[in-house]
This record gives C-alpha cells, structure tokens and sequence, in this order.
C-alpha cells in the first residue's frame, strides 16, 4: 500500500522548505516587477524543481560538480551545456548578434570608461583574499570578483572552470544585481556627482559609422583581444562572430535565428541548469551570504569607479562628458544605459544620453570577458 513515507513529504525538511521559498521569491520577482525575467522565472522554477525530495531531475552518479555522471534531467543540461562549457559561449554569439557597435566605434575614448568599470572586478578579488573566517582561494576570489562586471554568461563562465563549487551562489547574485540596476546605480551615482555635474549636456548626435568599419570592428577587436588575452578566446569569439553575422549584411536569417529563437533555448537552459545547482545543502550557508555581500560591494564599486573615470575624462576633453555615462562601463545592457538616460533627463530635460552610454555599456561586455581571460590566464 502507498503510504507517507513513499512519498516527498517524508524527506522534505527546512533547509528544502527554504530554498522553495527562495524560488518562489525569484519567480515573483520575475513576474511582478519584471526584474530579468527571461532568466530568474526559470531559475526561480528550477530551484522549486531540484529541492521537491525524491524528484531526481539532479540526480548524478557520484558528485556531480566533481564530475560524476549526470542521471536525471536538469543533471544532464547543466553537465554538458555548463560542465562543458557550451552554453555561455554560445549566448554569447546570441548577444553579439544583438548588439550593435556603433556608438562605440563613433566614440571610441568611452572604451576607457568600461575598462575603468572593471577596477570593481579587481576590488572585491583582493577583498575576498583578504575576508576574516572565509579562507577563500584565489580562484574563488576571481569567481566572486567577476561578478562586478554584471554579466551571468562571463561569471557562470569562469565560476565553472575555477571554483565550480561557488557556482550556483555566484551566478544568481549576478543576474539579480543586474536585474536590480535601477535600484543599487543612482544612489551610487548622486553620491559622487554633484547636479551640476549630472546635468552636463551632450549632444545626442554620434558621428555616423560606416558599413565598413562595422565590418572591420569584430575582426579588428577579435585578432587584438585573443593574441593578448589568448583564455579570452571562446567568449570574444562567439561575441564578435555572433557581432559579424549582423553587420555584414547577408546572413540576416543566421543573425535572426540567433538573437531570437536560438537565444531563447539557450536562455531556457542556463536558468534550468543554474537553478537546478541551488539545493539547500549548497546555498543555505554563510559562504552563499558572504559572495551576495561581496557581488553587491563589487557591483557599486564597478560604478563607482566608472564614474570616477567619466569625471576625469569630463577635465581633459574638450567636448563635455555627463561622468554619468561612465556608470553603463558595467556590463549590464542595456539596464544601466537606460539608468543614466533617466537619471540625466532628471537633471536636464534637454539630455539624451542613451547612445552616448551605449559605447561604455558595450565596451563594458568586452571588457568583463576580457578580465575573465585574465583570470583563467594567471590562474586557470
């Protein structure tokens, strides 16, 4: 006869009542204010999912961080889309083919201001070195500095090939600092701005960018970046390459299909595989505390330092520069470039600041994968 103890209910105990909760949350989250819901409604299910007893959708013969052999369902995509590292590469051909160069190429000084942004990477790196009672390892400590730079596809990247163990808790503090952009960036931006300053006017008009250095760009940043940073290969190649199949004109459909429908499924199951990591045994411990503390610190000093950056560009140019702008240097796009247009219209009606902050927000995506081929190259 079935009975109780045949059932879910008689392994479920408070560690996986939480981390239902903390699904729930994400999942709400997703829906009711519309925070990056593409990721943490799957995300938020599949932490539900992973945490119901008996299920077995992440069961492995042997750990499967170690590299045991994955049994059950969200097992088998989080080993052979992140294990193997197929999937962040691949979104981020998606995001290549998404993005659009232009306002970079037009003004190429504002480079400078999402290298400036990665100084936040850098802070919390040596933090996490340095935190009392943790003992973090250098290649936990790029894992959690990397979090500064706001981009889940880089951080779950690196998480995966130095310190997979941090995982789970480093990816879902990524994409929820980079879903909560309009909340941490403007208290951090008036506190180091004065209005005067936010209200500089630029004018909204870039240069016009030809066909032919569009084209040039991927190929020109792809030979520069790789023969440099050679760890950096797989996300600046996809990036650039999935940048290549929009620009030149005659693989609309391949560029479609990648920015659209393939995005889609790979979005699909990187929120299935992350969450599907989050049991409570994982991400019920201070160490899981300790990383959403430091992602935070990490993710307002990135701006802080952007800005910095954009206040001293403002001095020596003769063009004025909003210092605003230097807080999109992260790599959340295009939530922080939505931050400063709003924040810049607040002091100035007459701002528009959108594309001007769309070159630091995507030289921010360079320069955070860049960073990460840093890290794997000292310490990978």
């Amino acid at each position: 006869m079935f009975g109780l103890f045949e059932t879910g209910f008689s392994q479920l105990g408070w560690g996986q009542a939480v981390m239902l909760l903390v699904g729930g949350a994400l999942v709400y989250i997703g829906i009711a204010r519309k925070w990056e819901p593409f990721l943490l409604i799957p995300i938020g299910f599949s932490i539900i999912l992973v945490n119901l007893p008996l299920g077995g959708l992440m069961e492995a013969e042997g750990e499967l961080l170690s590299g045991g052999t994955p049994l059950g369902l969200i097992a088998r995509i989080f080993h052979y889309g992140i294990q193997w590292e197929i999937i962040p590469p691949l979104i981020f051909l998606g995001l290549g083919a998404m993005t659009d160069f232009g306002p970079l190429i037009a003004n190429p000084k504002t480079l400078l201001l999402g290298a400036a942004a990665q100084f936040g990477v850098f802070f919390v790196f040596i933090i996490a070195l340095l935190l009392p009672g943790f003992d973090f390892s250098i290649k936990e400590a790029c894992s959690i500095g990397i979090i500064g730079g706001a981009d889940g596809p880089t951080t779950i990247y690196l998480a995966n090939k130095l310190a997979p163990e941090l995982l789970g808790a480093t990816a879902i503090s990524a994409y929820i600092y980079m879903a909560m952009v309009p909340l941490i960036q403007p208290p951090v931006i008036k506190l180091i701005t004065s209005k005067r300053e936010r209200a500089i006017y630029m004018k909204p008009q870039l240069r016009e960018v030809s066909k032919l250095e569009k084209l040039l760009f991927p190929f020109v940043v792809t030979i520069a970046i790789i023969l440099i940073v050679p760890k950096s290969a797989p996300l600046i190649g996809s990036f650039m390459f999935g940048n290549l199949l929009q620009v030149s004109g005659v693989t609309d459909r391949l560029s479609r299909t990648a920015s659209e429908a393939f995005m889609d499924v790979l979005t699909i199951f990187l929120g299935l595989s992350i969450g599907g990591i989050m049991t409570a045994e994982r991400f019920l411990v201070p160490q899981t505390l300790a990383i959403f503390a430091l992602g935070l610190v990490a993710f307002a000093v990135a701006t802080a330092f952007g800005v910095l950056a954009g206040k001293l560009m403002n001095r020596i140019s003769k063009e004025p520069i909003n210092p605003m702008i230097g807080a999109a240097g992260v790599s959340a796009v295009p939530m922080s470039a939505r931050v400063v247009q709003r924040m810049g219209q607040e002091a100035n009606p007459r701002n528009f600041l959108l594309m001007h902050a769309m070159g630091p927000n995507i030289a921010g995506v360079i320069g955070t994968a860049t960073v990460a081929g840093v890290f794997l190259g000292i310490v990978g």
